[in-house]
């Protein structure tokens, strides 16, 4: 059955009938970047107000694909379980150059992780468990059909007014997320401009309900002869639902396009038969740009307000979900006096050259794709001849690099023989411990992971000491006998020493508050 969208009621906000106190955070925008941020800093005790000019969760199934660091992110807010439930797992991808299969994949060839490599699972979806995550939390107070039609910044604060069905009011507040989309009204209300790339390229994405029982896994076409000349794309979703991409060209008509008559016959070409229910269609123009600063004073973008990137990869939605795990634990230190704001400098910085490797992932895989005639043409067809006989030469295919969590670069201690994937600026990565996972222990607070060492107290840390056995001392240990690890409240590994250091430790702590 087709998802049914429920409307989210009206409620009469106070500042309608007297003004209201003025608040610590408004969040604009209620997708998944602004519904998570909202929980993300309840988790660290701050208040927040959610303000979205609609009144239901997004029409279409638009981002499908969550990665693994996306997952964790929604489980440390209290959603990942529900969509890991409701989603379709995979990790296989397998590439195709016209009817034959060139090399398949597999992103998460190891155990030892509770989340999968990835989730397909329609973005309304998601943003229906973290609405009633946001409902269900005493810090979040969720205002729909409330529209933000201006923002104006002074010394210390900052105003929104707010258009609403029974009339307008205005809000104060230290602080204004805009997490308002590709299309962002905040951003064009600043006079703020995207740079970078538009390339001359459009897809058709077409969501179709098919009986069928397809394998759970990527599927990308180079030139198939259902789709002469392009290339094409397929992923399963629940509810038979499943995801087709179409490359179309750039002197396709986008509203010609779009219109039933013309996807069918289109549809009916890549599934082989016309038993199937057109859900949802759309037409988009590559691009890879992002604002060059997120911060601006009081107002602060992340998600598609902040960049945008061609879909392939998956690194749209997952990008912005990491915009909010670098963002939330960072302005609640502000926010609660633990930092001055100038901390928030760390975000922008991190986020944006987050930004620039997604952005430039993103334009590779575009030139692949879609190259120009001549050499580009060239080097891209003998790749793919190649790529069939040598292993080698499958690295250089690229149908889209699947979405990794950005490594920062770091200053934190990188002292021992420790393994590359926990090196300072990575993620933590997860590993089973005695009854539980070692990133549901982790985040929230600043963590030192003592490893086969003793680590006396640690006022601003929690301070923890597992048995160390099996992927935790594979993952952590390496060729060290001992490790102190410090994690950030965002779980990003901080600084590592191979022994109990804890000046050097508190040192690096003071150093990420920006204290004295």
């Amino acid at each position: 059955m087709p998802y049914s969208h429920r409307s989210f009621p009206f409620i009469r906000p106070h500042g309608l009938d007297s003004p209201e106190a003025r608040h610590r955070v408004l969040i604009v925008g209620a997708g998944p970047i602004g519904l998570a941020m909202a929980l993300e800093l309840a988790v660290h005790g701050v208040p927040s107000t959610v303000l979205d000019d609609n009144n239901v969760v997004s029409v279409g199934s638009r981002a499908i694909c969550w990665s693994k660091r996306s997952l964790e992110i929604l489980d440390r807010i209290g959603v990942g379980e529900r969509c890991l439930r409701k989603g379709v797992t995979w990790k296989v991808g397998r590439t195709f150059c016209r009817d034959e299969e060139v090399f398949s994949f597999d992103l998460l060839p190891e155990d030892g992780h509770k989340m999968p490599a990835f989730v397909n699972l329609q973005q309304y979806y998601v943003e229906e468990f973290l609405v009633d995550a946001a409902e269900a939390n005493p810090l979040v107070d969720l205002r729909f059909s409330n529209r933000v039609s201006e923002v104006v910044q002074s010394g210390d604060s900052v105003r929104a007014d707010v258009e609403t069905p029974e009339g307008n009011y205005q809000l104060e507040a230290d602080y204004l997320i805009a997490c308002d989309g590709a299309r962002s009204s905040i951003r064009e209300r600043m006079g703020l401009e995207f740079e970078g790339e538009l390339f001359e390229e459009r897809f058709l994405i077409a969501d179709v309900e098919i009986d069928a029982e397809l394998p759970s896994e990527r599927r990308f076409w180079f030139e198939p002869t259902f789709h002469s000349g392009q290339s094409a794309l397929l992923h399963k979703q629940p509810d038979n639902i499943y995801r087709i991409d179409l490359q179309l060209g750039w002197d396709a008509d986008p509203q010609q396009e779009s219109r039933l008559e013309n996807v069918i016959p289109r549809i009916e070409r890549v599934v082989g038969h016309s038993e199937f229910r057109v859900d949802w269609v759309s037409v988009y123009t590559f691009q890879c740009r992002r604002l060059r600063d997120f911060v601006h004073g009081r107002v602060i973008f992340a998600g598609d307000s902040a960049h945008i990137v061609s879909p392939f990869g998956a690194r749209g939605g997952n990008s912005g979900l990491q915009d909010v795990d670098a963002l939330g634990w960072r302005l609640a230190a502000v926010l609660n006096g633990w930092s001055p704001d100038s901390v928030l400098e760390d975000f922008n910085v991190e986020r944006t050259f987050a930004a620039d490797e997604n952005l430039l992932t993103s334009s590779r895989t575009t030139k692949f794709m879609t190259p120009a005639d001549g050499m580009e043409r060239l080097f891209r067809d003998e790749v793919l001849a190649l790529a069939a006989k040598a292993p080698f030469a499958r690295a250089w295919s690229n149908s889209g690099r699947l979405s990794v969590p950005c490594v920062y670069p770091s200053q934190g201690a990188d002292d021992g023989a420790m393994p590359l994937a926990s090196r300072p600026g990575s993620v933590a990565p997860d590993a089973p411990l005695e009854g539980g996972w070692l990133l549901n222990r982790l985040g929230g607070r600043m963590a030192v992971l003592a490893l086969n060492c003793e680590m006396p107290h640690i006022e601003s840390a929690d301070v923890m000491a597992p048995p160390v056995t099996g992927h935790l001392r594979d993952r952590y240990l390496g060729l060290d006998t001992s490790a102190v690890y410090l994690i950030r409240p965002d779980q990003v590994v901080a600084g590592r020493w191979p022994y109990p250091d804890p000046a050097a430790v508190e040192k690096t702590i003071s150093s990420i508050w920006r204290r004295g």
